[in-house]
């Protein structure tokens, strides 16, 4: 796939939602404000085309994800999904559908860039585990989250959500959300570990910014080395986790970005970090 370089604020010809990129940091905006962000087939389509291609891209060192208006997301479309699946699905169709939605969190975890959900509003089903699969949450003082597909009649195992809440916010507490499907407001979602920040609602999109530009000009290399150790050393033993850790961290001595660690701590000045 091609590599793209680009130092100038570049807007994609993504259909479904805005996506920009300046100085390292991608933006994903929802942009359906009227449906508080709600997703359709191809939001998801691009969705997880645009998150398979940023791989393999070398101008994003970071990511936000965000909603237009009062939502995050508000999960699937009622009509332009369920509605189009009932009405015209069969098992193929729909399996197909279940494994792209699973497709985006997938693709999200395995980046080897951090993303940063910027929370502004509500964020419901599919949304709210599109949330959950980013590495951080910053999150509006008036936003909720709900994980409501039991209230849909669906499994609350949804999108790899059954995998990933227990290892946030704890076993027990992730069988509450799933079971349950109620409101959980963003005081809540904080304590129980869920929201990374919470602060003011004008203020979600600018402190999402600020890490994002801290990540984006860092030690990217070290950056991902973090985030892939982070997310495999889940499912291992101790023992498995240390020698992983052992080699990545020797390879990692030997970048280029901590000799000049080195060179800048003698030479008194901060790192020219380059990712190498």
């Amino acid at each position: 796939m091609t590599r793209f370089r680009s130092s100038a604020p570049l807007t994609s010809d993504w259909r479904h939602f805005r996506f920009e990129v300046a100085d390292g940091i991608g933006v994903v905006t929802f942009d359906r404000p009227e449906r508080l962000n709600a997703l359709t087939l191809e939001v998801y389509a691009d969705l997880r085309d645009l998150t398979a291609e940023l791989e393999h891209r070398d101008d994003v060192h970071a990511l936000v994800l965000t909603g237009e208006g009062r939502g995050f997301c508000s999960g699937g479309d009622v009509e332009q999904i369920i509605g189009e699946l009932l009405e015209h699905g069969d098992n193929r169709r729909v399996t197909d559908f279940t494994r792209m939605t699973g497709a985006v969190v997938r693709n999200l975890r395995e980046l080897p860039i951090p993303v940063i959900a910027a929370i502004n509003g509500t964020t419901a089903g599919a949304g709210a585990v599109i949330a959950l699969a980013a590495d951080l949450r910053i999150v509006a003082r008036s936003a909720a989250f709900h994980f409501l597909f039991t209230k849909v009649g669906l499994a609350g195992a949804d999108m790899g959500c059954a995998y990933l809440l227990p290892r946030v916010i704890g076993f027990g507490r992730a069988m509450e959300l799933l079971l349950f499907g109620d409101r959980v407001d963003a005081e809540t979602a904080e304590r129980y570990g869920l929201a990374n920040r919470v602060v003011d609602d004008g203020a979600v999109r600018d402190e999402a910014m600020q890490w994002a530009r801290r990540l984006a000009g860092g030690p990217t290399f070290a950056i991902a080395a973090t985030k892939k150790l982070l997310t495999r050393e889940q499912d291992m033993d101790l023992s498995s986790a240390v020698e992983m850790e052992a080699f990545v961290q020797a390879f990692l001595m030997r970048s280029e970005d901590h000799a000049e660690f080195f060179r800048a701590n003698r030479e008194g000045r901060e790192p020219n970090w380059t990712g190498r």
